[in-house]
């Protein structure tokens, strides 16, 4: 099922009525959502499926209520989950004994998580286990150890946070960092330039379309010289090459040697022989069109 099935959470505005529309579908008893659960299973049934997703919607909700104090749109963090959901139920095995909600957690909280760490900096979080739990965990052990959120730690805090973590203080330090100031959005104003912003300072590097029209053109003609010049050999010889220098998936010599009824070694004659007839083919023919200079 896709996520465009589910109710829509349209803005920050929105979750109120959001929330309305998924209370009105049913938690499911035990014996039901093994049948449902059953039924995917078996007969990828896709009415099994949606009735499973929207009645732990509010599962979703609630574990990404827990995610609010990163900055992001509630929204986007609900979206997220429900992408989770759905993976859960996908993968999702009734036989095991357990219920959906309890297996089903842990992937909407692994999918919010992965969307904050993704969402939070253009640059790179770390991504071990310990720096995951650092990111989710700083501002709750900066409460316990007495410091405000905005306040850096003291080196006393960092050496105490380093030892508990496994962490270096470096990395403490910097993730502290990071946490206490977003980046700054490349279309905010500049100061000292009226109507310009910060991305208008940032260099393109894309090339130009003059280049692209010309590389598009060069890969053109280079595609035309090889087609003729593969037609001017044999039939067999030029299936041999095709699919042994051409193809996605090259077939291997014995399989070519079965399909002509000849060995292994002379498919690999045959392949060299028209590889170095093609290359002579080329260069002439680029030669005649003015692609190199004539030999």
């Amino acid at each position: 099922m896709s996520v465009n099935t589910l109710p829509i959470v349209s803005s920050e505005g929105g979750i109120g009525r959001y929330l309305q529309e998924i209370r009105k579908f049913p938690l499911l008893a035990r014996d039901e959502e093994y049948m449902l659960a059953t039924q995917l299973r078996d007969k990828d049934d896709v009415d099994a499926a949606h009735k499973l997703v929207t009645s732990h919607l509010r599962l979703v909700a609630k574990i990404a209520f827990g995610f609010r104090g990163y900055g992001l749109p509630m929204s986007d963090l609900i979206s997220e989950g429900n992408v989770g959901l759905m993976k859960a139920v996908k993968k999702f095995d009734p036989e095991k004994g357990f219920r959906l909600s309890t297996y089903a957690m842990w992937w909407i909280k692994a999918s919010v998580t992965e969307y904050i760490l993704q969402s939070w900096s253009l640059v790179k979080l770390g991504t071990v286990a310990a720096q995951k739990k650092l990111f989710f965990s700083l501002r709750k052990m900066k409460k316990q150890l007495g410091v405000v959120d905005d306040n850096a730690l003291t080196d006393q805090h960092t050496k105490q946070l380093s030892t508990d973590l496994g962490l270096s203080e470096r990395e403490i330090t910097n993730m502290d960092r990071r946490l206490s100031s977003r980046d700054m959005s490349l279309n905010a104003p500049l100061p000292s330039e009226e109507g310009m912003e910060y991305i208008d300072l940032l260099a393109d590097d894309r090339p130009n379309p003059e280049v692209i029209a010309a590389k598009a053109q060069d890969k053109s003609w280079k595609s035309g010289v090889l087609e003729e010049a593969m037609a001017t050999l044999p039939d067999r010889e030029r299936h041999i090459l095709s699919e042994r220098r051409l193809s996605d998936d090259p077939q291997k010599l014995e399989e070519l040697g079965q399909h002509y009824g000849i060995s292994r070694e002379r498919v690999r004659q045959l392949e060299v022989r028209a590889f170095d007839k093609v290359k002579k083919a080329v260069l002439e023919l680029s030669a005649e069109k003015g692609l190199i200079p004539a030999m």
